[in-house]
């Protein structure tokens, strides 16, 4: 098994870079989940100071496309 770590003498240089890769990636996901909560907050902020602008959702018609059951 501590051969398995060792990985032929690399096993520092290995084990390194996926450490080092996992702490990219997870630092990543953190600024990308705080950039998200900041938009969502600044998005919320300006919905609730111009409330008149909203617009409501279009009417959407149904067709019947002929597809699926007949």
């Amino acid at each position: 098994m501590s051969d398995f770590f060792a990985m032929g003498g690399y096993g520092f240089y290995v084990w390194g870079s996926y450490g080092a890769a996992l702490l990219i990636v997870g630092g990543l996901a953190g600024l990308s989940w705080c950039s998200l909560r900041a938009s969502a907050s600044r998005l919320e902020a300006l919905r609730q100071a111009a409330p008149h602008r909203r617009r409501k959702a279009p009417h959407r018609r149904h067709k019947e496309s002929g597809h699926g059951a007949q």
